[in-house]
């Protein structure tokens, strides 16, 4: 019996200060990662489209095409890849465009290399957890005309499949799973997009509104999600007239 050996994790690194990212490269392979390094962003989305890496770590001041336009890109770009943006202390309102646009995380400059690596581990350990099975419990969720099968990490509605990015599923899985219960937009945050994120709740509505304009067959009389005001968000136990 041959011995199986882990099949090593491809990083894109896209930051074009040379010190920067010769440092996160370093400690990234000593980690155990293959990283690619990039310093401007047109020829990130072209090293993204043509190798499609395991994860990407986006500065958001590049030369060309900014972090924001890439992101964006990268995300109309199938198949869904975790983006990590680097982001400068001061500019919050950029955070929380980073986070509605499509990033999984982000982390501030200056930062600590061993909290990027732990965000880089905690990344690819998410990932892992939703593809075993047996980690994500009942593998297929339906709800009338709604089909949620976590195992192949898709929707579908009335036999239709629906493109989903990565958070819309988190958050449609997370309500599908405990219908009736009502959320608070910062049990959400912490559900779905994990530890770090305090703040940024307004990003959470920002997924609801672009998840009933996907799920929902009129959003502006949501069936499936509802608000429960003066607290947050539920999923409907019972879906009236579907």
């Amino acid at each position: 019996m041959g011995i199986l050996i882990p099949i090593m994790k491809n990083i894109l690194l896209v930051e074009d200060d040379p010190d920067i990212a010769q440092l996160v490269q370093m400690h990234l392979s000593d980690a155990g990662y293959q990283v690619e390094s990039c310093a401007d962003g047109r020829s990130a989305l072209e090293m993204f489209r043509n190798r499609l890496p395991d994860l990407v770590i986006l500065d958001l001041m590049l030369p060309g095409m900014g972090g924001m336009d890439l992101c964006r890109q990268m995300r109309d770009f199938p198949p869904y890849i975790p983006i990590l943006m680097l982001t400068a202390k001061s500019t919050e309102l950029d955070r929380v465009l980073g986070l509605e646009i499509g990033a999984d995380d982000y982390i501030t400059k200056p930062f600590s290399i061993r909290e990027l690596v732990a965000r880089v581990n905690a990344q690819f350990r998410r990932a892992k957890a939703q593809a075993d099975p047996l980690a994500t419990g009942q593998p297929v969720i339906q709800i009338h005309d709604l089909i949620i099968d976590s195992d192949k990490h898709t929707v579908m509605r009335n036999g239709r499949l629906l493109q989903l990015t990565s958070k819309e599923f988190d958050l449609l899985l997370e309500f599908a799973r405990q219908p009736g219960r009502a959320y608070t937009r910062t049990q959400l945050l912490d559900a779905v997009w994990g530890y770090g994120h305090e703040g940024y709740e307004h990003t959470v509505n920002s997924h609801i509104n672009r998840l009933r304009a996907k799920i929902e067959p009129d959003p502006s009389k949501p069936r499936y999600i509802l608000t429960v005001w003066g607290v947050g968000y539920k999923f409907s136990e019972r879906v009236e007239g579907v």
